[in-house]
């Protein structure tokens, strides 16, 4: 099964978020998951992740751990992420 995630969240500095975003690449690919980051055009502090990941299991052991949830502050998110995860 391959799963699509789409997360969303607002982040303090854009730029900032996306610099850290790009040095975690590693992490992510580690983990299986590819990603990209974009901002919402007429909200430029909101971020929108889209990316693959090989299972709802291999996602969610990534996203919820402790070193994702450090990296997501480090990073300057400042709102509970929206995740919608689709299969295809």
């Amino acid at each position: 099964m391959s799963l699509k995630v789409i997360i969303s969240f607002d982040v303090a500095d854009t730029e900032h978020f996306r610099k850290a975003f790009n040095e975690r690449d590693g992490a992510r690919r580690e983990a299986g998951i590819s990603a990209e980051c974009y901002v919402q055009i007429d909200a430029p502090n909101t971020v929108w992740v889209i990316g693959d990941a090989p299972s709802k299991e291999v996602f969610m052991a990534f996203f919820s751990s402790p070193e994702q949830k450090e990296r997501m502050q480090h990073a300057g998110v400042i709102s509970p992420p929206t995740v919608t995860m689709l299969e295809s």
